[in-house]
């Protein structure tokens, strides 16, 4: 959306915000308020995420992981870095990425430590004693002879060893296999959300790396603007001096010149803070010197209409996948609570040798199944029942509402691809015209046919015309990067919307 106004005040553009669940970029147009906001949700591992905003960027710097790294140190040197390398860097650095690897790596831990239930358990153990047994704590009588001394109490010390390898098995564990399954499928939707935050990370550094682009375009403008303020108050300098121009002539452009000069240090300390936003995010250290290499000049969609692209977001898009495992882990869960009710066989065995000494070993051996049947439980196993039921109904819930997010990402990103095309080819050709009329206005007022306050408003025009491509051209690249996060696999679909640059 864009909003044309003179004056020699412009309000800088706005920051990128890309939210704990909710990535935004907000680019405000010069002297207009109102953001371009476009927004895709962050993953959760395994769990599909619920969108929210914050208005504060501080507050989302703190809170999103997506807009945070772990920073490499300063090379010392200026680096050229693209697209493609930011991206990259990103992938390697984000912490959010970071963040969501290591909690798959710990939905691995627990499928193996679930897989170990199942298994056959192994041990080895051996023992030293010495005991002193009394025979009335085992109850044995020890009966009396007339005149033979009474018999001891107790056995008197001994020492034995036994050293034995054990062996345990569950036979039949309905429960304990559910559970299996269920971590087993829940590392799979851990893995997709992976793979979705690497597409998070792309989406983050697009957006980063467009906003630095349109900042630097805009520091371009602001050199050219005051180049052609300084001329054209030297001249209006000489025309008064010469006395073929009035005063007020040679004050206004002194104001423009100094406006120029202003607009230009905001135009560059902006575009310093936005290089910043992107270090943070792709791992560069805050006093690393680097330059964008990648223009990304415009470059229509084409090939592609609104219902391939839905197709293809709805069988690619990771965290959708991420949220069908999910279900599927839920629904293992159920069984495994339903499980509880039936009969768990399981067999143990040890074999080994006991004596005196390891020189005296007799073999002994013991063999046992256990079967055990649950009979009252206090109602535990149908409150765990419910529970897993309610988990599953969320759970499936969460998945038809993120499909429509889905058909909705695509949607908006579709939209705002349509609009923001139809805005830079306006935008080019008032920029255009805009360069035109300046240069007759020039002329006019060079033969003395019109005023100054001609050209301030020519080159008024010509710096809101500058502006609006600049905002409409980020606007367009913006929506290629979210139509990318919309459709999945964002590593390999941004290079294709942007025409392989």
């Amino acid at each position: 959306m864009a909003h044309n106004s003179t004056g020699s005040g412009r309000k800088r553009p706005g920051r990128l915000f890309l939210v704990v669940l909710v990535i935004s970029a907000l680019a405000s147009q010069a002297r207009a308020q109102s953001p371009l906001e476009y927004s895709i949700a962050t993953p959760r591992p395994i769990n599909p995420a619920e969108g929210t905003t914050t208005p504060s960027a501080q507050a989302t710097q703190q809170q999103n992981p997506f807009l945070g790294s772990v920073p490499a140190k300063n090379t010392g040197t200026r680096l050229e870095i693209s697209l493609k390398d930011a991206v990259d860097r990103g992938l390697r650095y984000n912490l959010g990425l970071i963040e969501s690897s290591q909690a798959s790596a710990d939905v691995h831990a627990e499928r193996l430590r679930a897989l170990s239930a199942l298994l056959p358990q192994l041990s080895a153990n051996a023992r030293q004693g010495y005991d002193d047994i009394s025979y009335k704590e085992i109850g044995l009588k020890l009966p009396s002879i007339p005149g033979l001394p009474a018999l001891p109490s107790t056995t008197g010390g001994f020492g034995y060893q036994d050293a034995r390898v054990s062996f345990t098995q569950s036979v039949y564990n309905a429960e304990l296999r559910n559970q299996y399954r269920a971590q087993k499928s829940d590392e799979q939707a851990s893995i997709l959300s992976v793979r979705d935050s690497r597409d998070v990370v792309v989406f983050a550094v697009g957006l980063a790396y467009m906003q630095v682009i349109a900042s630097a375009a805009r520091v371009e403008t602001a050199e050219a603007q005051l180049a052609s303020a300084r001329e054209v108050d030297q001249q209006t300098a000489n025309q008064l001096k010469n006395e073929v121009s009035p005063e007020i002539d040679s004050l206004r452009a002194q104001v423009e010149h100094q406006s120029a000069e202003q607009r230009l240090r905001d135009a560059t300390n902006q575009l310093e803070k936005d290089k910043l936003a992107l270090a943070r995010i792709i791992g560069f250290a805050v006093d690393q010197d680097f330059a964008l290499s990648d223009s990304l000049a415009y470059h229509p969609l084409s090939g592609m209409t609104f219902q391939d692209a839905t197709e293809e977001a709805l069988r690619s898009r990771a965290d959708l996948r991420s949220a069908r495992a999910s279900i599927e882990a839920a629904a293992f869960t159920f069984h495994a609570e339903k499980a509880q009710r039936l009969p768990v066989l399981s067999v143990s065995a040890n074999y080994g040798g006991a004596g005196v000494n390891a020189g005296n070993f007799s073999q002994v051996y013991g063999i046992s199944a256990d079967v055990s049947i649950p009979i009252y439980t206090g109602g535990r196993i149908r409150a765990d029942i419910q529970q897993a039921q309610a988990d599953l109904a969320r759970r499936e819930a969460e998945y038809e509402d993120l499909k429509g997010r889905v058909t909705y990402d695509v949607r908006v990103a579709w939209l705002d691809l349509n609009a923001s095309d139809s805005a830079v080819k306006v935008a080019d050709r008032n920029r255009s015209l805009a360069r035109r009329a300046l240069t007759q206005s020039r002329d006019r007022y060079a033969n003395g046919v019109t005023n100054y306050l001609e050209v301030v408003q020519a080159e008024e025009s010509l710096a809101a015309a500058s502006e609006n491509y600049i905002q409409s051209l980020f606007s367009f690249n913006v929506a290629t990067v979210s139509f990318a996060r919309a459709l999945g696999n964002a590593e390999t679909r941004l290079p294709q919307l942007l025409g392989g640059n």
